[in-house]
């Protein structure tokens, strides 16, 4: 690249050159077209009166209100108001229906669920996933395997005041840890997990010592889970003869459980969200998959 600070004169064009020359080529010094400079003028005049009009400048604790005085969120709270009245039908109905009398009405079960998964979104979506496909240790929602029941009325409860909770009427079982507070030995939670991995018919390490490890099913893991392996939804044990694991079905991970615990919290929803919109979630999951 070429510098040269005397003014020159294209031969071709006849229009003096910026100095500025690549490889031969230089570069004309044409002014911008008198339309885009007016443009850009009236954009920053534009600007100020933007500032002047609509908020525009934080402050220390506050930011300046505009002519205006027009803010986005009093907008958008505006928009919720007429949202609101529009539904407002809707929603008493809503209200004053049953669960189960919901369903039979095609018209206002379609207006739940849409308010439901709306609100699933906000709310619980987070640990269950946008389809409430679930995630380790957060359940699925979509098959047929519930730990504390999957009726519109166990739904409805689950939801209002959670698992583990703050709240008193929520769920509170959880399991112990074995292996942390000594109550049972490493080899013994190692049997006692192959003897649950082989309850739903996965693969056992060799020389697995399985009447070893049913006897400690029947000494500490019964009581919970029923002799069989079959669950508590009262006591939100999961069923171990199906292949539906929420912390995993490796072997690891049952020994990990066995020795340290689970007791994963829901949190309670009745103080956060008004009956109507738990009715509506209540219905939204019981129609995702499963459903009792």
């Amino acid at each position: 690249m070429a510098h040269d600070t005397h003014e020159q004169v294209d031969a071709v064009t006849g229009v003096t050159t910026t100095g500025h020359s690549w490889d031969g080529i230089s570069e004309l010094n044409n002014p911008l077209p008198r339309w885009w400079l007016w443009s850009f003028y009236l954009t920053i005049i534009w600007s100020i009166g933007y500032w002047i009009v609509y908020p525009a400048w934080p402050l220390a604790a506050s930011y300046t209100r505009g002519f205006f005085n027009w803010q986005s969120r009093e907008a958008i709270v505006e928009d919720l108001d007429a949202l609101k009245a529009q539904r407002a039908g809707m929603t008493a109905k809503l209200a004053q229906t049953s669960l189960e009398d919901v369903t039979k009405n095609p018209e206002l079960f379609a207006f739940a669920r849409a308010q439901g998964k709306a609100a699933f979104g906000d709310n619980c979506a987070p640990c269950h996933g946008a389809g409430g496909g679930g995630a380790k240790g957060y359940p699925n929602l979509n098959d047929d395997d519930w730990l504390w029941g999957g009726t519109l009325a166990q739904i409805e409860h689950t939801i209002r005041y959670g698992a583990r909770s703050t709240n008193d009427k929520g769920h509170q079982g959880s399991m112990p840890a074995f292996g942390r507070d000594g109550m049972l030995k490493r080899p013994e939670i190692s049997n006692v997990a192959d003897y649950v991995r082989s309850l739903s018919g996965l693969p056992v390490e060799k020389g697995a010592d399985l009447t070893a490890g049913a006897k400690v099913f029947a000494d500490n893991c019964a009581a919970c889970h029923g002799p069989k392996g079959q669950g508590n939804q009262e006591l939100g044990a999961p069923n171990l003869t199906d292949k539906i694991w929420l912390f995993g079905a490796d072997k690891a991970a049952i020994m990990e459980g066995l020795t340290n615990g689970r007791g994963g919290v829901m949190p309670t929803w009745h103080e956060r969200l008004d009956d109507t919109t738990i009715k509506a979630l209540t219905l939204y999951v019981h129609s995702l998959g499963g459903a009792r």
